[in-house]
């Protein structure tokens, strides 16, 4: 990797990190300079152990361990050792929602292409160590709700005095599946200035008596238990020779052919040669050739020139495979949209897309904030900004912008192709949580996997005509229907605006009748006119409003849902998006009136409404103190998730967390005044935000 980068994450993460490690004792040489991938101090959603019982992402060595002791909070595992039916944490780490559809509607603007480059995104959420497995207690956590531009998420990290085999926490695995983007775990195999060891490569790449490699079996397995989609393979060890490169490209063609199997991907990092040894190619050359024709796709190293990336696009091609398989990185770690790209190597504006696009640490977006200006609405626009642009509307990227962000260069795609569908608009991190308007926790949070399928173009606003004013769009966490946030719109109003809100390929029913779109808003200021906006075809042009219908809802200044039948829409109909169209009260022409609008939720559906049926076995496994792990067996039929309730004293409901998962872990619980035991509830949740009945389990103090 980029040496210069290298430096100054090195110098920044081994003052963190290395007084609390061991000495590596097998060589003591290269145990002076450990760190992190992931950048160690200060990556969002770090969070020390606070109990034993607390389950974290797991992380594994691929065999032998280092000698002498782990640093605190850290438990040193051999993944050659590990067996699913023996991982006490693999309940609240395994993933529990497939890998959606997507499709692509009509391109938000005349720039972003189909079927050519796509991105892949190396992100680390949480450190090695200490990263919780399902969410925790703060809304300053990197929050991903883009996803419509990303193909792969790495769950990047590793780190020599940790683990350098990273499984991704389920809540990340859940929202990108939600949004149909496949994730991989990371095997980091560090150069020696990160405490890398020569032994730890061989030991990945091992075979047994029959001449199999054990550990490619066991990745494939790990992944398959844990629910994500496959490896990202980065060997940066250098002192390798020819036997090592050999036996290297082996465990690759074996990994590939297993996880293909399970449907399962693998990418491989350019680093390693079939030489043994750590040469960066910055392309496709003969030295990497074979580790790209055994795996799915490869990340190229940052020393990518403009005529390396054409060569290597063109190699590609000659070898039978896409020039799109091969993600020309990018590095943002530091700069974040600051950064100097030769976006015209990549993604040229004038000829097709020369390769993909690999982005390095986006959640640079959170990063560079200050600390006490990382509020959720602080990192929404940041990541609003790299991601679609400093106009801040995809339908209308800004030509003088040096940033290429994504929504201007790759069409967005939409998972929205079936019902029932509803949204809440819930980001997957909050100050409080709401539900059906009310507060039920003052506590912020974050947990990604109750993350809805959110806009896939955000925003794109439609003023009449093409003038006039445009309100902001953003999610808002003053105030929300359910979950943490909202859609807020904010404005002067001088004409009619119309938001995009949803890409969809939603089948109507019978008749428009019976396909109904239920809308929960709320005005908090100004006097406007609220309209669903409806298309059964494209828009026209990139860019241009869909052929809407509209359809009136009754709005107010509390919190409404209104119920609106499609009459005029018939069977065979297909809705293809889905708006919502505001009118200032005094009409066209009229002196610009300030308007504040909220979109709390939105469901589309063909039948009634019925609650889940509710979950059985409620127990609980293991106690510490205040420290609760949570159990159940999954109720019959599609849930969305669980949400969890202590029942207080005075009979009020206190909301403790919701997980996709079938466990929960509860810490520091504290004994209410005059309480013999705590009791708790747990609901189903459907996916038109329907509840089952509650169960209970109660817990003696």
């Amino acid at each position: 990797m980029n040496p210069t980068r290298r430096t100054v994450l090195l110098a920044g993460a081994t003052a963190a990190m290395v007084p609390g490690l061991p000495a590596l004792q097998a060589h003591p040489a290269e145990a002076a300079g450990v760190a992190d991938a992931a950048g160690a101090a200060g990556v969002a959603g770090a969070t020390p152990r606070a109990a034993s019982l607390q389950p974290y992402a797991s992380y594994w060595y691929p065999d032998f361990l280092p000698f002498g002791t782990p640093g605190p909070g850290i438990t040193w595992r051999s993944l050659k050792s590990w067996r699913a039916a023996e991982d006490t944490d693999l309940p609240f780490n395994a993933s529990t929602v497939p890998l959606a559809p997507r499709f692509t509607p009509a391109p938000a603007n005349a720039t972003a292409r189909d079927a050519q480059a796509r991105i892949q995104s190396l992100v680390s959420f949480g450190p090695t160590s200490g990263n919780p497995s399902q969410g925790s207690a703060t809304a300053d956590y990197y929050a991903l709700t883009h996803w419509a531009y990303i193909d792969e998420l790495v769950f990047w990290g590793g780190s020599s005095g940790e683990g350098l085999i990273l499984a991704p926490n389920a809540p990340i695995v859940d929202a990108a599946h939600r949004h149909g983007v496949r994730v991989l775990g990371n095997i980091f195999l560090p150069p020696a200035a990160y405490g890398g060891q020569l032994r730890w490569t061989r030991d990945l790449v091992q075979k047994d008596a029959a001449g199999r490699y054990p550990l490619a079996a066991r990745l494939v397995e790990v992944a398959a238990a844990y629910g994500f989609d496959g490896w990202f393979v980065n060997a940066e060890t250098g002192g390798g020779d020819p036997a090592l490169g050999a036996a290297m490209l082996g465990f690759l063609r074996e990994l590939k052919s297993l996880a293909a199997a399970r449907g399962q991907r693998v990418t491989w990092y350019d680093a390693m040669t079939v030489n043994g040894t750590v040469s960066w190619q910055g392309g496709l050359t003969s030295q990497n050739e074979p580790f790209f024709l055994a795996a799915d796709d490869m990340f190229v190293d940052f020393r990518w020139t403009a005529a390396r990336l054409a060569s290597s696009g063109q190699r590609a091609e000659r070898l039978g495979r896409s020039r799109y398989e091969l993600w020309a990185g990018v590095d943002v770690e530091s700069n974040g949209w600051n950064s100097t790209v030769n976006w015209d190597a990549i993604v040229p504006a004038q000829s097709p897309d020369v390769v993909s696009l690999g982005f390095y640490r986006p959640e640079w977006t959170r990063n560079h904030l200050p600390a006490d200006g990382r509020a959720p609405g602080d990192f929404h626009a940041a990541d609003d900004r790299f991601w679609t642009g400093r106009s801040a509307d995809p339908s209308r990227p800004d030509p003088a912008d040096p940033w290429r962000a994504p929504a201007v260069v790759v069409a967005d795609r939409s998972t929205v192709t079936s019902v029932p569908f509803a949204s809440v608009f819930n980001t997957g991190h909050g100050l409080r949580w709401y539900e059906e308007g009310r507060v039920t926790s003052t506590a912020p949070w974050n947990h990604l996997g109750l993350q809805d399928r959110l806009p896939s173009r955000r925003w794109a606003v439609h003023t009449e005509g093409g003038g006039g004013a445009r309100p902001a769009v953003n999610f808002d966490f003053a105030d929300a229907w359910c979950g943490g946030s909202s859609v807020l719109l904010a404005g002067e109003l001088d004409a009619p605006v119309v938001l995009d809100v949803y890409a969809t390929r939603l089948p109507v029913g019978v008749d428009g009748v019976h396909t109904v779109v239920e809308l929960t808003d709320r005005i908090d200021e100004g006097a406007v006119k609220v309209e669903l906006a409806v298309a059964t075809a494209e828009p026209s042009t990139p860019g241009s409003t869909p052929p809407y219908r509209f359809f009136p809802v009754n709005s107010a200044n509390t919190w409404h849902t209104t119920t609106v039948q499609l009459t005029g829409l018939t069977k065979g109909d297909t809705i293809h998006a889905l708006g919502v169209r505001l009118t200032p009260a005094a009409g066209s022409g009229s002196a610009p009136a300030p308007v504040r609008w909220r979109l709390g939720g939105i469901a589309v559906r063909t039948a009634p409404a019925q609650a889940p049926a509710a979950p059985t076995g409620f127990r609980v496994t293991a106690a510490s103190a205040g420290d609760l792990r949570l159990a159940w067996n999954p109720a019959p039929g599609t849930v969305r998730h669980y949400t969890l309730h202590r029942l207080l004293p005075d009979g009020t409901r206190r909301f403790l967390g919701a997980t996709c998962q079938r466990a929960y872990f509860v810490g520091g619980l504290q004994r209410e005044q005059g309480e013999r035991a705590a009791r708790f509830e747990l609901r189903a949740v459907g996916e038109l935000y329907t509840s089952s009945d509650p169960v209970t389990v109660t817990r003696p103090w």
